[in-house]
């Protein structure tokens, strides 16, 4: 039960922030869309780097442990272009259709019920693909710095130069 007042506690936390950085705006996502505006992406990359640091220091320190899902390239190939086309077709993505729903915007109500359904469709589908579709490029439970062979924290550490690059690069293009 306590996992789940922490998800509670912090699903608030990021529905506020999402609101506050006016990525739930239909502007903001078309503007990601059409590469004009990447508000959402500065959100979206400082919300993964502050996630893989702490995640990461949690982990280092014995609080929590990481349950990796195995790589499967079909899967992930197929699941992006099926996020890719909603995100287009509606304007929303999973998370800012249920912030926007919350501000009051029923047009992202299509996209949650197109969601509730695509997730319904896929259960249905789920053992014919699990033994074609989904078996093809299967790498298992892998990770970069695994690959690399090198410590987590110089990876993270050279996404975060990467990220703020792209960061000082977005605000003087005035992105």
């Amino acid at each position: 039960m306590n996992i789940l007042i922490w998800g509670f506690i912090t699903g608030i936390i990021f529905g506020f922030l999402l609101q506050k950085g006016q990525v739930l705006r239909y502007d903001k996502q078309l503007g990601a869309l059409c590469l004009k505006d990447f508000i959402i992406v500065k959100f979206m990359l400082s919300t993964v780097l502050v996630a893989m640091v702490g995640i990461y220091l949690l982990h280092d320190f014995g609080l929590v442990e990481l349950k990796l899902k195995p790589t499967v390239l079909a899967a992930n190939i197929m699941g992006s272009l099926i996020f890719g086309a909603g995100w287009g077709l509606l304007g929303y993505c999973p998370g800012t259709a249920v912030g926007a729903l919350g501000e009051g915007r029923w047009d992202s109500l299509f996209g949650i019920i197109g969601m509730l359904c695509g997730a319904a469709i896929y259960v249905e589908l789920y053992p014919a693909l699990k033994t074609n579709v989904l078996a093809w490029g299967k790498f298992g439970k892998i990770t970069l710095p695994e690959i690399l062979g090198i410590s987590h924290w110089i990876v993270i550490s050279g996404l975060i130069i990467v990220s703020c690059s792209l960061f000082y690069w977005f605000e003087k293009k005035g992105l």
